[in-house]
């Protein structure tokens, strides 16, 4: 018996009546009512099963994709994730579709904002991603502009989706087209979800302006109205479920998207197309371990020297840029192993301090712990990038300059990743 097979389940005294579903327990059988609700039943209780009706496999129809030639053409490439994927509601499986016409059934209203290319790059939730798959992400990208696409779309997970953004910012070294990441915090089978509205969103910026970068494209609040673009360095995930969860941080958003009267309000300046511009890919070492620590009450040395067979670290600091390495009384003598534990690996591998407040930047010339670091080796004053970032750059430099390069690197601005001034009104916004 498979998933989608209508069978009859003997359960202690009694027997039950529905569709199979796909097992997402080997100690329940799941069934669907007519009805519609669903009932596990615990397999040690089940006398025998009964098959009443064999799934009848629907057939598709397989729609042509027509070209228009009064069209961009976008690429969508997939990762996963839900913004591609509809439910079978006779199984309850989820279903990823990724084809042009898949994506054109599901949202019919881009076939007349461009022309689709659709592929599968790599089907997997985003939290499961390592530096080898940002390698495989830009040459899927590199190839599309081979072809002359007017933009890329890639669908991503929501978790990790600012990790991309920013890795990619930095690997597609001149890119000359908008490459734009687009989630969905709802699954499609909800009447929330945000799919529908991420993707269009983000297809009509890509054909209604200049730009060409990396960024993120998801809503600007809990309505369905407007999308907010946000540079791929300069974003966070700031909540767990919420629709609006993507904000900038330490900057404006670039554009704002009106998809139901199909205007863009832009609020920045960004980086504009340049037919002299060759796409170059400057990729990730794989085997590269850096590290991200964030600062705490009650460290100790240990935690640091953890990181001695690393390649480099990210140390989230206390507030202007601080973490516990003095000793005040006779508690905090572990404050100054601390030190002296960060002053060795500073000798060995870059050591980077970030603002742990997400908001504002690193000044560790301030107080006099803060100049202690500086003077044990820690780098990244007056940053104010996300930690993620942070950790993204220095993978990135680790990857493709000398370690002697990377003390300057890290705090000079080569994707807009630096603000020269943190700009007002970007605080919660």
């Amino acid at each position: 018996m498979n998933a989608g097979d209508k069978i009859k389940v003997y359960y202690k005294d009694s027997f039950f009546e529905g569709v199979l579903m796909p097992e997402e327990d080997s100690k329940f059988l799941f069934l669907k009512f007519d009805n519609g609700y669903n009932i596990g039943l615990k397999t040690s209780f089940i006398k025998k099963t009964v098959l009443v009706e064999k799934k009848k496999e629907a057939k598709e129809k397989q729609d042509k994709t027509v070209q228009k030639k009064n069209l961009p053409t976008i690429a969508i490439l997939h990762t996963g994730g839900t913004i591609a994927s509809k439910v079978d509601y006779s199984t309850g499986a989820v279903i990823a579709k990724f084809k042009e016409t898949d994506i054109l059934r599901l949202f019919p209203e881009i076939k007349n904002i461009a022309n689709i290319r659709s592929r599968l790059v790599r089907n997997m939730q985003s939290e499961m991603i390592r530096f080898s798959h940002y390698n495989i992400l830009a040459e899927a990208i590199a190839q599309e502009v081979k072809k002359g696409v007017d933009g890329v779309i890639l669908t991503h997970g929501t978790d990790t989706l600012h990790y991309t953004a920013a890795a990619l910012s930095f690997v597609l070294e001149n890119i000359n087209i908008p490459v734009i990441l687009v989630g969905s915090q709802r699954s499609s089978d909800r009447g929330s979800t945000d799919a529908a509205v991420n993707l269009v969103a983000a297809a009509q910026f890509i054909t209604k302006s200049d730009f060409s970068g990396v960024a993120i494209c998801m809503h600007e609040n809990t309505c369905d109205d407007t999308c907010l673009i946000i540079h791929g360095c300069k974003a966070r995930k700031m909540h767990t479920s919420r629709r609006d969860a993507f904000r900038p941080i330490n900057t404006t958003a670039i554009a704002r998207i009106n998809i139901t009267n199909n205007k863009i309000i832009f609020l920045k300046d960004f980086e504009k197309k340049d037919e002299n511009k060759e796409l170059f890919l400057k990729l990730f070492d794989e085997k590269l371990k850096v590290g991200l620590v964030k600062s705490h009450v009650n460290m100790f040395a240990s935690e640091f020297l953890a990181y001695e067979n690393f390649d480099g670290l990210v140390v989230e600091l206390f507030g202007i840029g601080h973490i516990p390495t003095m000793k005040v009384d006779e508690f905090s003598a572990e404050n100054e192993k601390i030190f002296l534990a960060i002053k060795k690996l500073a000798k060995k591998i870059p050591v980077v301090g970030t603002p742990q407040t997400i908001y504002g930047r690193v000044d560790m010339n301030v107080y006099s712990p803060g100049r202690d670091l500086i003077n044990a080796g820690v780098l990244g004053n007056y940053s104010d990038m996300t930690p993620e970032t942070t950790f993204i750059k220095l993978a990135w430099l680790l990857s493709n300059y000398k370690k002697e390069n990377v003390k300057d690197l890290i705090v000079k601005n080569l994707r807009g990743e630096l603000s020269e001034r943190i700009e007002n009104n970007t605080f919660l916004v």
